[in-house]
């Protein structure tokens, strides 16, 4: 194996962009593994931001100083304000993001932390030595050492 990282995060969505963004921000050496960064935080269908469930998720994630909220803000082309016909418990911010602009301005976010590296590639199988995860290696051979392994696959796992 070789470049051991602190942390490697495999899958570059939402979930694997705030993972290895706050591991860098902690002072983590981070290795981000995606097949390609031009689909960084791709937004494969409805490009929304928001609703009853992920606004609360995108406002825990903002408090503890995220992307999601502030790539949204300076992504978003649509505000709404959803059910507002019923109570003020139910009502919901969402915001339409320009798909491709919200997955650059994250790109370009990420690049900007120094402790975050791009490992470009299809995950092929996590090593494990002694019972723990130690590694990933690549389907192209190459293989990375790491002390935590986060799998952020999303919708694109495939078997």
């Amino acid at each position: 194996m070789r470049n051991d990282f602190d942390v490697i995060v495999i899958g570059a969505g939402h979930a694997g962009c705030e993972a290895a963004y706050a591991a860098a921000r902690l002072g983590a050496h981070v290795g981000l593994c995606t097949l390609t960064t031009d689909t960084v935080a791709h937004m494969p269908c409805n490009p929304a931001i928001g609703g009853t469930a992920k606004g609360h998720l995108v406002r825990e994630i903002d408090a503890l100083g995220g992307l999601m909220g502030r790539a949204i803000d300076a992504t978003g082309i649509q505000f709404k304000l959803l059910n507002r016909s019923r109570g003020p418990a139910v009502w919901s911010p969402r915001a339409q993001a320009d798909k491709k602009v919200y997955g650059a301005w994250v790109k370009a976010a990420l690049d900007a932390e120094p402790n975050i590296e791009w490992l470009i590639g299809k995950a092929g199988r996590v090593i494990v030595e002694n019972g723990r995860s130690v590694g990933l290696a690549l389907e192209d051979g190459d293989a990375y050492g790491c002390c935590a392994l986060v799998i952020t696959t999303g919708t694109f796992l495939t078997v």
